[in-house]
């Protein structure tokens, strides 16, 4: 099902004469506005310690509640990315992100309640100042520093963040 069709009302007036305009929005024969569904911003970090080894988090909610996934979330309304991965570092995890390096980005689709978020993930290599005073916080339930030659993809229950964490390691930006 295409995300569009989760939407039967016009946002604007209310008007239920809200229809395919073309493959990326819908337009009101009401009140002519046009709704284009674009994805929703997300960050990823990727945290290393001096030994190598990435800091992982195991989601403490769903979607894939309970599977590995990285620091990270969607950025807000006035936010850029790079505030977004500061910031979501932190409330995830206590730590104070010092430099956030942009790497790539990757599509992803996102179920929360049953509505499909598509996504634009954000990926960063983000560099803090003490690594060893992190802390699980919001919707982490654990986090652990893993050695990257150890690292399972199939683990990480996204997959945006499984494609991220295959890459990051192919394109040695993870060693």
């Amino acid at each position: 099902m295409h995300p569009l069709a989760q939407f039967r009302f016009c946002p604007k007036c209310g008007s239920p004469r809200f229809v395919e305009n073309n493959f990326k929005s819908k337009k009101c024969e009401e009140c002519n506005f046009i709704y284009y569904f674009n994805p929703s911003s997300a960050t990823v970090a990727f945290i290393v310690n001096r030994n190598g080894e990435l800091l992982v988090a195991t989601r403490a909610f769903d979607p894939a509640k309970g599977t590995l996934d990285m620091p990270g979330g969607f950025v807000d309304l006035d936010e850029s990315l790079e505030e977004c991965v500061v910031r979501e570092v932190e409330e995830e995890t206590s730590l104070t992100v010092a430099r956030a390096e942009y790497l790539f980005s990757i599509p992803n689709r996102y179920v929360y309640s049953d509505f499909e978020v598509q996504t634009v993930d954000a990926f960063f290599l983000c560099k803090v100042d003490d690594t060893g005073s992190f802390q699980a916080k919001d919707d982490v339930a654990k986090l652990e520093f893993v050695k990257i030659k150890d690292l399972d993809p199939n683990k990480f229950g996204l997959v945006s963040v499984r494609k991220g964490i295959i890459r990051a390691i192919d394109e040695g930006i993870l060693k």
